[in-house]
């Protein structure tokens, strides 16, 4: 079971899976008008076959050993492989809010507003489980982006005038940023103690949690959308092949993030509070993507512009306080 040895191959893998997850996204965007609500049932496979093929690669360099995929998963107790399962399932009903409010809001509102919210909340909670890295480095990281996030709200509000979208976005983006900060501690839980899970079990039993529960979650967000009007199974069967393809690959994306993130924490030197902390740089990655790729601030003003700068120089200096929390 590959574990990386040394802090900069662990930084490399933060750093993949804070790219990853702060990308996926985009697979979503190119559906065009494709609703969330359909794009998501394609989405959770992908992350389901993301975590069977890395487990049965990764996961297996050592058959006789008691980490290895198919040992782990039938050594676990059942404490430990409900903590992972039902890590899966408040991921989903987070994630689901989340692709909702990039529906209404946009890439560079949704993501720095839900995710930099979910990186105060679960770095905190996760550093309380398993307290590693500099507390002074670690926090005060965690407080610049939170503070960033309050820039990046203000700025849309000034290019959107505050109305009624602004307002069902940014409520989306909170309660998605709530229910991510709570997602990672049982993941974490559910890697330490006796009979725990393994880094790629964990991730296992995580997208079965994730696959379960979209059944009634993603059919209550189609009958009762956000936005647009109600859907029905014939909608997803009528989508073109390519429109499913896109939903897959951004799960397999997201999947090979999230298994960068549970490897690099599991490494000794790291903890998961600093893996989740620098992971939630994803924030930065997506809000680069809504502004310069996505123009979601097009005919933005002077000042919407200048409170964008700023929201990305405190993401760049809180992401590096992070980096080197484990270092000092």
């Amino acid at each position: 079971m590959f574990i990386p040895q040394v802090y900069a191959v662990a930084l490399l893998m933060m750093v993949l899976s804070m790219i990853a997850w702060g990308s996926w996204a985009n697979t979503q965007k190119l559906t065009g008008d494709w609703r969330f609500e359909l794009f998501y049932w394609d989405y959770v496979w992908g992350i389901l076959l993301c975590a069977v093929l890395i487990g049965l690669t990764l996961g297996r360099t050592d058959a006789a050993s008691p980490d290895s995929f198919f040992h782990n998963l039938s050594d676990a107790s059942a404490r430990n492989l409900a903590y992972a399962f039902a890590g899966g399932i408040i991921f989903n009903v987070a994630n689901m809010l989340l692709v909702a409010a990039i529906a209404i809001a946009g890439l560079a509102v949704a993501f720095p507003i839900g995710i930099g919210l979910a990186l105060a909340i679960g770095s905190v909670l996760n550093y309380i489980i398993t307290p590693k890295g500099n507390p002074l480095l670690l926090f005060s990281g965690i407080a610049l982006v939170v503070v960033a996030i309050v820039v990046d709200a203000l700025a849309y509000r000034r290019l959107s005038g505050g109305g009624q979208v602004t307002q069902k976005g940014i409520a989306l983006s909170l309660l998605c940023g709530v229910g991510m900060g709570l997602f990672y501690p049982l993941v974490a839980k559910s890697l330490t103690g006796e009979e725990h899970l393994g880094l790629y079990a964990v991730a296992f039993v995580f997208a079965l949690g994730v696959l379960v529960s979209n059944f009634p979650l993603n059919y209550a967000f189609m009958r009762h959308p956000v936005n647009g009007p109600p859907l029905a199974l014939g909608d997803y069967l009528a989508g073109r092949s390519a429109l499913h393809l896109w939903g897959v690959v951004g799960g397999l994306i997201w999947g090979i993030g999230t298994i960068s993130n549970f490897v690099a924490s599991y490494a000794k030197m790291v903890g998961p509070a600093t893996s989740y902390a620098l992971g939630q740089g994803a924030t930065m990655v997506s809000a680069i993507w809504g502004v310069f790729v996505w123009k979601e601030f097009r005919g933005a003003g002077p000042d919407v512009q200048r409170l964008l700068a700023l929201m990305f120089l405190l993401f760049v200096c809180g992401l590096v306080c992070v980096a080197l929390a484990p270092v000092f």
